[in-house]
């Protein structure tokens, strides 16, 4: 997602409630065969994921502001209503970066600022990311944890680059930046090690480097994902990135070049990195949407020569149902593309309508019958064969 606008967020995050998530137990052996399952860590089986003990495909959606949420009850809403509609997969913001600490009350994760920087653990810190966890294990959610913006929202590159110095180009080798943003990371996996909720860790949303050599990204990504998979090598780890740089089916359209420093298909050879990602924005990349079907059967290619699975991990259009129906279609029948995570899930919370930017499909409208309830219908018609 390219910005979203923090001052719309600001004015509804200030609820708070909460409640304890139950469980029940039971002898039954099937009860616990189910459970035994659940717990099982999310993986890849050549061109497909594995979610509890499954190889399917598997479709999701985007939510970057439930991690900022203060009532327990929204969380658990949400993923109440992500577990009813068959959406298994949710990208969730696990970054919030600040140069100065709030005063408002609101959610802060990285405080970083005169080259120093203090991860905040306490109730308007991690533990609002704790609970998206502990609901997510509770309603059988996998979660996508990113660890850092490209863009200036909640911080990111940015943040680092005003504590440290440098800039959008310069952190991915800037020493002091990037150890902080390492610790970061250790701190955040230190809490989920083991989780069944977390699907993959994901190094950052949308990374680019305009006008570097692509092996920036490159070292930056293969030196990165090998230190996570240090901290848990069973986990599988993903970039992040929206997929350009592409040879395969290429047309020479703008976000097929190496423009923005990222080579999709060489990032996708790193060992430590167990699957690729693609974003879609046409009308943002000056294409027309039909061009979004090439850009997804490109990318599954891709996916095939390199033997691991992509998720379409963003896609957005303002005609919502009108473009990306045709989208997810092209996904399901595309080998190579493993799962699909629209931008962005909507719902009606205690506070109000969840932040809309044009984007955004709302539980119960016409868009997420098309969006949501008929593409898990097609998804299970896919597994099932």
């Amino acid at each position: 997602m390219k910005r979203v606008l923090l001052a719309k967020f600001l004015l509804w995050t200030g609820f708070a409630a909460s409640y304890a998530v139950g469980s029940t137990e039971s002898i039954d052996r099937r009860a616990v065969q189910d459970s035994n399952q659940k717990t099982a860590i999310p993986s890849r089986d050549g061109l497909r994921f594995v979610i509890d003990g499954h190889a399917d495909y598997f479709a999701g959606s985007n939510s970057y502001w439930i991690p900022f949420l203060k009532s327990n009850s929204d969380v658990d809403m949400v993923m109440s209503h992500l577990k009813q509609s068959g959406l298994k997969v949710l990208r969730v913001w696990g970054f919030n970066d600040v140069n100065e600490i709030p005063t408002d009350g609101r959610v802060w994760f990285h405080h970083i600022q005169n080259g120093a920087s203090v991860i905040n653990e306490g109730a308007d810190g991690l533990q609002r990311l704790d609970y998206v966890v502990k609901s997510a294990e509770a309603h059988n959610v996998k979660l996508i944890v990113n660890f850092v913006n490209n863009w200036g929202d909640y911080g990111g590159i940015a943040a680092y680059n005003t504590a440290f110095g440098g800039n959008a180009t310069s952190w991915y080798t800037d020493k002091a930046s990037q150890k902080s943003y390492r610790d970061y990371i250790k701190a955040v996996i230190s809490r989920y090690k083991g989780s069944s909720a977390i699907f993959a860790w994901e190094l950052a949303n949308e990374p680019r480097c305009r006008g570097c050599d692509t092996s920036v990204i490159y070292n930056w990504a293969k030196s990165t994902s090998a230190f996570i998979k240090s901290l848990e090598p069973a986990r599988m780890v993903c970039i992040g990135d929206e997929g350009m740089g592409l040879t395969t089916q290429s047309d020479g359209s703008y976000p097929f070049t190496y423009y923005e420093g990222v080579d999709f298909e060489k990032n996708l050879q790193i060992p430590t990195i167990d699957f690729g990602t693609l974003h879609l924005y046409p009308s943002q990349w000056s294409e027309q949407d039909p061009w979004g079907n090439l850009w997804i059967k490109a990318h599954g290619a891709a996916c095939v020569k390199a033997g691991k699975p992509c998720l379409l991990e963003e896609y957005g259009s303002l005609a919502l149902a009108a473009s990306e129906a045709s989208w997810q279609q092209t996904a399901l029948k595309s080998k190579g593309i493993a799962g699909d995570t629209f931008w962005q899930y909507g719902d009606n919370l205690s506070s109000g309508p969840s932040p809309n930017d044009g984007y955004t499909v709302y539980r119960g409208t016409a868009n997420y019958t098309i969006l949501v309830t008929d593409h898990v219908k097609d998804v299970k018609k896919l597994n099932s064969h």
